[in-house]
Order: C-alpha cells, then sequence, then structure tokens
C-alpha cells in the first residue's frame, strides 16, 4: 500500500508517520513527487493498521497498490523517473542514445568510437568488457582491462558509459569504473544479482528477458527497487518469437505499455532487435513514435572485423545519418536528441 500525505505535510509529519510504520515492522520506501509525497509499505498488513495511520496529522488517505510491481507501479509514484547518469538524464525531454561496440576489443577502437559517436550526437558510451555468449567458445571480453579501457577514453572525450555486469560477485568491481550497469536479457531473473545491484548507488539498465512477459520484466526491476535503489531504466531490447527473418522481435507495444504501467524510463535496443544494422534506422524511428526515452545502438570502427555482433553494428558514418535522420521523429514528439 501507499501513504499519501497532504500536500502542506511537514517534514516532521512525515517523519512521524515514518518511525510508526518502521516500529509496527514496515519496509517503507520514500518518494517525493511534484504533486504529492508518498511512502510506499512493504508488509503484512495487520487489523486496524489502515485506521491508525489514516488518523495521524499530515496523511490525506491510504491506496492499495494492487499491482505486484509496487515500487514500479504508476500508483507510487506518477511523474516519469529522471535516471541522472553521470549528467546525463534518461527520461526527460531530450532523447538519450547510447552508442558503442558490443564488445571492448582495445582502447584504439573504443577512443575512436567514443569520438565518433559524440560528434555524431550520442549522449553516453556503451561498451561490453564481461560478454555473456551463447556460445562458450565465443569472445567472452577483456573483463577488468576493458573496464579501464572504458574509464579511461570515458574520461578523456567526455562522455560517460554503460556497461553490463554478469556476475554478483563482479558488481563492487564494475561499480568503480562504470557510470551505469546494464543488465544483460540473459540475466534479467537472476534474482542474486538483481538484489546486488539494488544494493549499489549506481544506475541500472534492466534488459528486457528473451521471453518475457512485461509484468516479469517488471518484477525483476522491483527486486532492484526494493533494494533502495530507484535509478532503474528499462530497456525493449526484443523477444523471442517464431520469426527468424530477425535475430529478435521488437516489441513496440511494450513502450506505451510500460508508460501506462510504470513510472520508469524506457529506452529501445535495435539493435539486438533486429540483428541487421540495415534496421536499426527503422526501428530508431519507430521506437521514438511510440515514446521510448532513448536508445542504445551497437557502433563499430570496422564491422566486418567486429568480435561480436558485427552485422548488426553501425559504422560511424551510419550512426551519423541515423542520428539526423531521427531529428525529425524526435521534433513530432516534441524532444530534442
Amino acid at each position: 500500500m501507499i501513504v499519501v500525505m497532504n500536500e502542506g505535510a511537514t517534514e516532521a509529519q512525515i517523519e512521524h508517520v515514518k518511525e510508526k510504520l518502521a516500529a509496527l515492522g514496515f519496509g517503507i520506501h520514500y518518494s517525493k513527487g511534484v504533486e504529492r509525497t508518498v511512502l510506499g509499505v512493504i508488509g503484512q498488513k495487520s487489523p486496524g493498521l489502515l485506521e491508525s495511520i489514516e488518523a495521524m496529522e499530515g496523511v490525506e488517505k491510504i491506496v492499495p497498490i494492487m499491482k505486484p510491481f509496487k515500487l514500479a507501479s504508476q500508483e507510487f509514484k506518477r511523474e516519469t523517473t529522471i535516471v541522472d547518469v553521470s549528467g546525463v538524464k534518461i527520461g526527460s525531454s531530450k532523447l538519450v542514445v547510447m552508442a558503442g561496440p558490443c564488445a571492448v576489443e582495445n582502447e584504439e577502437q573504443m577512443l575512436l568510437t567514443a569520438k565518433a559517436v559524440k560528434k555524431a550526437g550520442a549522449s553516453m558510451l556503451r561498451g561490453g568488457a564481461f560478454k555473456p555468449r551463447t556460445s562458450p567458445y565465443a569472445f567472452q571480453g577483456l573483463e577488468e582491462d576493458g573496464l579501464k579501457i572504458l574509464k579511461q577514453v570515458s574520461r578523456e572525450v567526455g562522455i560517460p558509459f554503460v556497461t553490463e555486469v554478469v556476475n554478483p560477485r563482479d558488481v563492487d568491481l564494475v561499480v568503480e569504473y562504470a557510470d551505469m550497469l546494464q543488465i544483460g536479457a540473459r540475466n534479467m531473473q537472476n534474482f542474486t544479482l538483481l538484489k546486488e545491484v539494488g544494493k549499489t548507488k549506481k544506475p541500472v539498465m534492466l534488459k528486457r528477458g528473451l521471453a518475457a512477459t512485461i509484468e516479469e520484466w517488471l518484477m525483476a526491476a522491483e527486486y532492484i527497487l526494493s533494494e533502495g535503489n530507484y535509478d532503474v531504466v528499462l530497456c525493449e531490447r526484443g523477444i523471442r518469437t517464431y520469426e527468424t527473418s530477425t535475430r529478435n522481435t521488437l516489441d513496440l507495444s511494450a513502450i506505451p505499455t510500460i508508460k501506462r504501467l510504470s513510472h520508469l524510463p524506457v529506452v529501445v535496443d535495435p539493435s539486438h532487435a533486429s540483428g541487421k544494422r540495415h534496421l536499426v534506422l527503422p526501428l530508431s524511428r519507430a521506437a521514438i513514435a511510440a515514446g521510448a526515452d532513448g536508445l542504445i545502438i551497437e557502433v563499430h570502427p570496422d564491422p566486418e572485423n567486429a568480435l561480436s555482433d558485427g552485422p548488426q553494428s553501425l559504422t560511424f558514418d551510419g550512426f551519423d545519418e541515423v542520428m539526423k535522420k531521427l531529428e525529425p521523429i524526435a521534433t513530432a514528439m516534441e524532444r530534442q536528441i
């Protein structure tokens, strides 16, 4: 349930309500929005609880949250959450584009890419240091060496970066370097990992699982939120269907559906959704038109020789063209890019 405070409730009144709820053994999640201040209350209700809390000074009403995802729901927070990643705000009027290679290969590759994508208008750099692959024989990433390259390049070029964390044991290591943590599709329901990133103060991008329902996706986000990390961005990256002409099937309907159910911002990965570079532009246009808050796009200086995901990676010129052609769509949606 949520406790909705009066518009004029004082800090002392809010603290008094929090203290009483804590004394009763409830978990409390505080949200101060533009329109109202609410306290998300997690725990088993006891007889007479609603009446006793509603009678307290400063309390307007108590509203039960019917959805299983409590903290991710619109009931808990009506305004879209704006996630700040080292100054880049995801969920604001400006669309955020993250761009870079699937995998970090060497410093030269990352430096060239970072400069190119920033010049074209990207707000963030992406790159994988740890690469969970379908085949155990495929390139698995440079691990900490890759993180060092990402941080060095990021600071030199002046662009924050997002990178994937795969193992709960590596969370502290990745947090030391990254501006934003990515949870990949294969780990969406790795609940131990979700809890660990939830304990950090780093923003998290949670990708939708290969065959996850929207409710399952939001419940995965709930694991992170319930640990106290409210800086969560959802990423639609295509789901597995019977269709084989593309790598995955981009679920555009997920974007407005999430916007109706949750306050969390949503970005789209057209590269993984399609697996083909010529589809990145039309899918990006469609994603923005559907209400996405940003995009994450794979870009490589030499896609033909990329160690991972070459067929879906854009060249520097190709990315620059995509960014220019997205401007009219962004303007039509009253957003900037």
